[in-house]
């Protein structure tokens, strides 16, 4: 490993914010890395050796349950802009507008909705003399969207320059929302692979458990010898680098 792939791994761990709701996530790594110690070295011992490996997994899959958070955030924030586009055109003033989306998002998502929590922040930020596309753009910032973070910018432009801001806002949400049906017609037509993929990637254990089950001691003479360990060593590798392809073949950005 390089020192920028260093440095870049090491940033990854330290932007990572853990929090309760990932102790889910860190026990089934725990479960899987012990059930990887058993099938291929017969020892959980092993396990625990292997335990450095589980940090970049958990980072890995830490930030794609923040990337399928942030997207589902840019789509209720759309339908929040639809909201703020709809008492607009009813005569509210902007500020007035992001408070009665509260509202509806309240109804469409609950009170608990990521989005609930983010328009009332703007809206204590407005009471507080921010005005709102900082706050917008400070939203962008923080959950990395890049739809919320092009209409901060748009937002900005177009409120300080005096413009119709109805329309700005009503093309945003064209854009937005025709770049969110392209991510639901590829989510489509990957569905298929994915579970493939996932099936694919759960084979290997279920034969292993399967032919230890009916055949106990089938791998004995793996277990406990160097050229045992080399040999299930060098299948681990081939499994872990077929299972980053087959990840980075389905994961498709817009």
């Amino acid at each position: 490993m390089n020192l920028k792939m260093y440095q870049s791994w090491k940033r990854r761990v330290l932007e990572l914010k853990v929090t309760a709701f990932d102790i889910p996530l860190i026990g089934r790594n725990i479960l899987i890395l012990f059930i990887i110690g058993k099938l291929f070295y017969g020892s959980f011992i092993a396990s625990i050796l292997m335990f450095p490996l589980s940090i970049p997994w958990f980072v890995i899959q830490k930030e794609r349950k923040q990337k399928k958070e942030n997207h589902d955030l840019g789509i209720q924030f759309k339908d929040a802009m639809m909201s703020v586009l709809a008492a607009g055109k009813a005569g509210y003033s902007i500020e007035n507008s992001f408070s009665e989306a509260i509202h509806d998002m309240r109804i469409l998502y609950g009170k608990s909705s990521p989005i609930c929590r983010e328009l009332l922040r703007i809206e204590q930020g407005i009471k507080n003399n921010v005005t709102i596309e900082a706050m917008i753009r400070e939203l962008g910032k923080r959950s990395k969207n890049k739809d919320i973070e092009e209409f901060a910018g748009v937002f900005a432009i177009a409120k300080r320059s005096g413009g119709n801001m109805t329309d700005t806002i009503e093309r945003c949400i064209d854009v937005i929302g025709k770049r969110m049906e392209v991510e639901n017609e590829i989510d489509v037509l990957i569905a298929a692979k994915r579970m493939e993929a996932q099936i694919m990637e759960a084979v290997p254990f279920g034969i292993m458990t399967y032919v230890g089950i009916t055949n106990p001691g089938f791998f004995d003479a793996l277990y406990g010898n160097i050229l045992g360990i080399t040999v299930m060593t060098a299948c681990l590798v081939t499994y872990i680098a077929a299972y980053i392809l087959m990840q980075r073949i389905i994961d498709i950005e817009i």
